[in-house]
Order: C-alpha cells, then sequence, then structure tokens
C-alpha cells in the first residue's frame, strides 16, 4: 500500500490564519495559537463595531446639524419638529452634509421650515 503523508491541509490551514493575523504585534502574528485567539477576538470587535458605528455616525450628524442650526437661533429638537410639520423628509446624513458643504441652501431650507406655521392646540 502507498504511503500517506498527512499535514498538507493543516499547513493550510495555519498558513491562511497567520496570513489573515499578518500586521498583528508579537506572537499574535506568528504563533498559531495566539494568532488563531486575536482573530477570533478581532471578527468579534469587527461585528460589535459595524453597529456601533451606525451610532457614532448619526451622533456625528446630529452634532452638525445643531452646530449649524444654532445661528438661526433654533434648536436641534425645534428644527426636527419644524422639517416633521413642513412635510419634509431628508434625513439627517443629507441635513449633515448640506449644512457642512452648502450652508447657504441649509440656510434657505431654514428660513423655509420658519415660515411654517405651528399647528395650534384646542385645551379642553
Amino acid at each position: 500500500m502507498a504511503r500517506v503523508k498527512r499535514g498538507l491541509a493543516a499547513h493550510k490551514r495555519h498558513r491562511n490564519l497567520l496570513a489573515q493575523t499578518k500586521g498583528y504585534r508579537h506572537g499574535r502574528k506568528k504563533v498559531y495559537r495566539l494568532a488563531k485567539q486575536a482573530w477570533l477576538k478581532a471578527g468579534q470587535h469587527a461585528f460589535a463595531h459595524r453597529r456601533a458605528k451606525k451610532r457614532d455616525f448619526r451622533g456625528l450628524w446630529i452634532i452638525r446639524i445643531n452646530a449649524a442650526i444654532r445661528p438661526h437661533g433654533l434648536s436641534y429638537s425645534q428644527f426636527m419638529h419644524q422639517l416633521k410639520l413642513a412635510k419634509i423628509d431628508l434625513d439627517r446624513k443629507v441635513l449633515a452634509q448640506l449644512a457642512l458643504e452648502e450652508p447657504q441652501e441649509f440656510s434657505d431650507l431654514v428660513a423655509r421650515v420658519s415660515q411654517t406655521s405651528k399647528p395650534t392646540t384646542v385645551s379642553v
């Protein structure tokens, strides 16, 4: 019977994982056991932070809109409420981009929204 030499698949698996951990520091890039732990943990962080990134950007957009709206005498929440009353459906990303890159257009939008009359509430 022919001789079977083993270890090819394991060697390939090790080599591929070590290639993925290239750039890590110390034993985490050259020792398979440490590299595997680091690679798994990095995957967990990547998964969690893909979601955290969305929260972070939403917060950044809100800060930018608030900073752009303050000189017009409004707060962020007032502005968003008036946008809703005026039936203008622009998301925060677009509003922040508009405030940053096209300040004149943003000012025109604020002026247009400010003209929207507030609904009168009737107390019973």
